[in-house]
């Protein structure tokens, strides 16, 4: 019996982002840039936090998103930062999340004096085909639940393509 293609679990993409102010977001966005060597957006507050100092149009990040081939050879090389693991806890439904500390971790990236010592945060995202039917504008639809990706697909998942099976703990 065929496999049905619409059920196929596929990376929709990966977003690598690093939260900053002043000076340490230039750096932040200089290092994105050396990582994904593509153009690197900043993301403004929008809200007014008065204890942090944080006030609405205040650029307080920067993110670049990667997709297709590009994006899956990247990851590989973000999973060997982190020895390859990662926690269960770090899985949710569609997507998940881990974090690394020091850039200099990642193979083929080399110390830059003028950036120093920072971490950076990725997301991985994932997706069925179908997905745009939720996503269009004109006579938008709504996807069922089961056409989601469950946290348990995104660990088989990582486990067929990239060989990673997610530890329980801290």
């Amino acid at each position: 019996m065929k496999e049905n293609k619409i059920r196929e679990i596929e990376l929709e993409k990966v977003t690598l982002s690093a939260g900053a102010v002043g000076e340490d977001l230039e750096k932040a966005a200089k290092l994105l840039g050396i990582i994904s060597g593509m153009k690197v957006i900043k993301t403004a507050s929008k809200k007014r936090i008065p204890d942090f100092g944080i006030r609405p149009g205040l650029e307080v990040g920067c993110k670049v998103t990667i997709r297709g081939k590009k994006a899956i050879e990247l990851l590989k090389r973000l999973f060997a930062s982190v020895n390859n693991q990662i926690k269960a806890k770090q899985i949710s439904n569609e997507d998940f999340s881990f974090g690394i500390v020091e850039y200099i971790e990642i193979p083929g990236i080399e110390y830059q004096r003028d950036i120093g010592m920072r971490g950076l945060n990725v997301t991985v995202s994932f997706k069925r085909k179908g997905k745009r039917v939720e996503l269009k504008r004109i006579k938008r639809g709504k996807i069922p639940q089961r056409q989601r990706v469950t946290k348990q697909e995104i660990i088989n998942f990582l486990n067929k393509h990239f060989n990673i099976n997610p530890t329980e703990g801290k």
